[in-house]
């Protein structure tokens, strides 16, 4: 099991199985605004971290934009191991660029 699928899984036990002054059970009663805000706070300070060159604070930071993405899908009722299908799926597709439109912006 990896590290993500434990953390999803208490996440679902936070949701299940409500605890008091649990930070999980809160953003659940605060509902997706809450979360969905949480998340950009999370992956503003992710960037910045990168942007400072912060390796120790850059690693705290992707962390909790993990937890907060787990909560952000227990919320929305999809299991993380959907993402990491996703994830398998794509990685099986490594090395082939994507094409891009260039646009001639002289026309």
């Amino acid at each position: 099991m990896s590290v993500l699928t434990e953390l999803y899984s208490v996440v679902i036990d936070r949701r299940e199985h409500p605890q008091e002054k649990s930070y999980t059970c809160y953003l659940f009663d605060q509902g997706v605004d809450k979360i969905c805000k949480k998340c950009g706070e999370e992956c503003t300070e992710m960037v910045i971290a990168a942007k400072n060159q912060d390796n120790n604070e850059l690693k705290n930071e992707i962390a909790d934009l993990f937890y907060h993405v787990a909560v952000l899908c227990a919320e929305r009722g999809l299991d993380i191991s959907e993402v990491e299908d996703v994830l398998r799926e794509r990685s099986s597709k490594i090395g082939n660029l994507k094409q891009f439109h260039v646009s001639d912006h002289n026309t």
